[in-house]
């Protein structure tokens, strides 16, 4: 095998003998394959919670009590419960297998001597790898050699300018930190943006700063949804009050009529009546509307609990590169001797604002990768009457003269076809720019003042220089050239348009929005003034590397900017501020947000140019990457949880007069009303109205005025409970009252059922209007459009006046037939309760409004 002589130092790498031995004993180059959870598993898993065995169980009960019917639409809405959880978590196990492909590309090696092109998952400790504009690191690396080199570590550290890479003799052999400018490592899944390189490798897989993101995803466990918690709270309470009633009327039946076995039945079928089944259909349904209504905003929910979640968020926190920002570098700033020129301004038409462009492109690589240079080229392409297409248009690149430690500015040499003289163009640092300029004293003090006045913006700062040479050679260093100083160019990666607004409403809902990036403390601090945040001050990562979790917890409460942070001290002030109590969403698009995007409650990338390790850590995705699609989500989070409660307190104030007018008979030896039949009626009135009409409930209208509810409040506080029962409680006084009334002028069995049927009927009526709203009025509650309110009413007095008016149907549900006195006195009944609820509302709404 023929040895290559341009390799550079004449380097051989390793054999191919001593890669394989050390592939065999260290594994390959990518991350641990994680302990995945298989589909049949996750589905174990499922049918453990509560709820969905309640589901199951309740199903199984109506099957064997010979209701077909019922029974499956139970055991269906179960099956839907399960097969959505089964997918949503089966998705969420790919988060690290996505990290596993971007640590993994291809890589160019030198192994016997000979450069050969290998799978990244092959690169071993100590193989000497050879970098160029375009690669993918495959490693952690120590540079042997560079030429020019930069490399885009946003990925590892959000900073969104490429950073400077320089070798050192000293350097140790092990890895440290990414960020900042010349270091001497690269790092995998970095991008070489500039230059070329040489490197060898110190550290594959687990053990690169790629894999220590990976072993911090692989160890967080996400917490529990706190309204799964809860619903599963509620689900148990509401299990045992069903099962209390059930003996209830299975031993008063046996005691006062006789006859155990019918006893027994009529217990089981009161008991499956108040079988909470509607709180995890609510809550599925729910969600599965709530992740509907929110793709249609461009939203897409990976977690609907996290939907509800993100309406109760007390502090968001943000990355800046990509999330706040654009993610792209753009000129946002020229200065000249001419005067200033800021983006957004008509021009640049001054002549020497287009010669600091032009001559900013031709320092420039002619194929850029830097984004800073794509940044200039599109200034230049935007510009008309340009020069620096006609002089770059058919001169030749001649010399490049590269960074140095010495300086750190870039010099490139043009030799237009066939004419003198040569073009040579500079940039770089604008202290190094002063330097090839020989700036005197005031001029260097001028320069600096711009430099500063700059930088306090935020801005990256370039200078440019131009000069012209004549003859063939050309000197050996740039120094030798004289240079004229043209100017400095402003970057910046520019605000979103959406993110002061959005930051405003956030605000305004009480929600306090952090800042969290790995990127300069002068830029962080600009970009959050911009976005309207309250930052006086920077947190850096070296202060937060000093403290301890009380004091962070500490710092947190009042610090809203953090530049300078690595991941595992972004991970840190997740941590902290959830032990301050707080409930924390998480924005991000790098693979360094990957930890706090799955640690926070609510973790939200951004799904366009966000990682797919991003994605899939969290637990919302933003398709468009609109920083002001999270209100949106913040809005609808709100009202979903404002129509649960609405819901849940349905729920309980309807089951109180069922389970009234079950006893009641039993307790005062008279007919008894339910069956069955009837009791599957009231579902078919109970379950589309607690699910779909409370669901398209619009929201309150101060949703986004209120501050988020406190963490620990329950889904069903006391109050609301209260309220449930107190509507209940007056319906069934209305409905019992009407039963004894109806008795005792001695009506028939079955027309004192039907009347006391329907009364219950339109009590539900008058339930459902009085809890469309916490706030609003009688008014706008029986006018504001809900379709599916019409709809279900609509079907349900259809129904009823089938039942009341067929023969056939009369019978089966043992109905007398009703006048219109008896309909009369039903339906003031039902207004009389809606009235007396309405006037009594005021009282209890302060504590029901969230």
């Amino acid at each position: 095998m023929k040895v290559d002589d341009s390799l550079p130092g004449h380097l051989a790498g390793l054999s191919e003998n001593e890669a394989q031995v050390r592939f065999a004993a260290e594994g390959p180059n990518e991350l641990p394959q994680p302990d995945r959870r298989t589909p049949f598993r996750i589905v174990l898993e499922v049918l453990r919670e509560p709820m969905f065995a309640l589901l199951l169980g309740g199903g199984a009960i109506y099957l064997l009590l010979g209701d077909i019917k019922e029974a499956l639409i139970l055991l269906a809405f179960a099956l839907l419960s399960i097969g959505i959880t089964v997918v949503q978590e089966t998705r969420t196990e790919h988060v690290l297998e996505a990290l596993r492909n971007l640590a993994s590309p291809r890589a160019l090696v030198i192994r016997d001597g000979v450069r050969k092109r290998v799978s990244g998952r092959e690169v071993v400790r100590g193989d000497v790898i050879l970098l160029a504009e375009g690669d993918r690191v495959p490693a952690d690396a120590l540079l042997l050699e560079t030429r020019d080199l930069q490399t885009d570590e946003s990925l590892l550290t959000g900073e969104s300018v490429a950073v400077r890479k320089l070798m050192s003799p000293t350097a140790a052999r092990a890895v440290a930190a990414p960020g900042g400018e010349d270091s001497p490592y690269v790092y995998s899944g970095s991008l070489v943006v500039r230059g070329s390189g040489t490197a060898e490798v110190i550290a594959t897989g687990a053990n690169s700063q790629m894999g220590k993101i990976g072993q911090l995803l692989h160890g967080l466990q996400p917490e529990a949804p706190r309204l799964q918690t809860q619903t599963r709270s509620l689900v148990r309470m509401a299990a045992i009050g069903g099962g209390t009633v059930s003996v209830i009327v299975m031993v008063l039946y046996g005691l006062f009529r006789g006859g155990w076995l019918e006893a027994l039945l009529a217990g089981i079928t009161i008991g499956m009546s108040m079988l909470p089944e509607e709180f995890p259909v609510v809550l599925t349904v729910f969600m599965a509307m709530g992740a509907w209504r929110l793709s249609r905003a461009r939203v897409l929910t990976r977690r609907s609990a996290a939907i509800e979640t993100l309406g109760s968020a007390t502090v968001l926190c943000t990355d800046k590169t990509g999330t706040l920002t654009e993610n792209r570098m753009s000129v946002a700033e020229l200065r000249t001797a001419e005067g200033e020129w800021r983006r957004g301004d008509t021009g640049p038409a001054a002549r020497s604002f287009r010669d600091v462009v032009t001559y900013g492109v031709l320092a420039s690589a002619p194929e850029a990768f830097d984004p800073m240079e794509r940044a200039l080229r599109d200034l230049a392409d935007s510009l008309s009457g340009q020069e620096s297409h006609s002089q770059i248009s058919g001169a030749k690149l001649v010399k490049t003269y590269g960074l140095r430690p010495e300086l750190l500015a870039i010099t490139q040499v043009w030799a237009p076809e066939g004419r003198e003289p040569s073009i040579v163009a500079a940039k770089g640092a604008p202290e190094a720019i002063g330097r090839l300029c020989r700036l005197s004293k005031s001029e260097s003090t001028d320069l600096e003042a711009s430099v500063v006045a700059m930088a306090a913006e935020g801005l990256r700062v370039l200078a440019v220089a131009r000069t012209q040479h004549i003859g063939q050679g050309l000197p050996d260093a740039p120094t030798e050239f004289t240079f004229t100083l043209l100017g400095l160019i402003g970057f910046a990666d520019p605000l979103r348009a959406s993110v002061p607004d959005a930051v405003q409403q956030c605000q305004s809902a009480g929600i306090r929005v952090v800042m969290i990036t790995g990127d300069y403390p002068a830029t962080a601090l600009a970009i959050a003034r911009q976005a309207g945040l309250a930052a006086n001050e920077v947190v850096t990562g070296d202060t937060i590397g000093k403290q301890d979790d009380a004091a962070l917890i500490s710092r947190t409460r009042s610090s809203s900017v953090f530049a300078r942070i690595v991941p595992e001290q972004k991970l840190r002030i997740v941590e902290a501020l959830k032990g301050d109590g707080q409930i924390v969403a998480m924005t991000g698009d790098g693979v360094n947000d990957a930890p706090s995007l799955k640690a926070a409650h609510i973790g939200i990338a951004m799904g366009g140019r966000g990682t797919d390790v991003a994605r899939e850590a969290s637990s919302i995705v933003l398709l468009d990457d609109d920083f002001g699609s999270i209100v949106t989500a913040i809005r609808l989070g709100r009202r979903i949880y404002d129509n649960l409660r609405k819901a849940m307190s349905f729920i309980v104030a309807v089951h109180v007069p069922i389970a009234g007018l079950a006893i009641l008979p039993l307790v005062l030896g008279l007919p008894i009303i339910f069956s069955p039949i009837h009791i599957a009626f009231l579902e078919l009135v109970i379950d589309p109205v607690c699910s779909l009409v409370f669901e398209a409930e619009k929201e309150e209208e101060d949703v986004m005025r209120r501050p988020p509810r406190s963490p620990a409040e329950p889904l069903l506080p006391l109050p609301l409970i209260g309220w449930g029962a107190l509507q209940g409680g007056l319906t069934f006084a209305m409905a019992g009252g009407i039963f004894a009334f109806a008795l005792k002028n001695g009506m028939p069995d079955d027309e004192v059922r039907a009347l006391t049927f329907v009364a219950l009927i339109l009590g539900i009526f008058s339930l459902i209007f009085v809890n469309r709203s916490f706030s609003s009025s009688l008014k706008l509650a029986m006018v504001r459009p809900n379709m599916a309110l019409l709809s279900i009413l609509l079907a349900v007095c259809a129904m009823l006046g089938l039942c009341l008016s067929v023969p056939a149907l009369r019978e089966l549900f043992r109905f007398g037939v009703l006048h219109l006195d008896d309909l009369a006195l039903t339906t003031g009944s039902a207004l009389l309760i809606l009235v007396a609820l309405e006037l009594l509302k005021p009282f209890w709404r302060t504590r029901l409004r969230t």
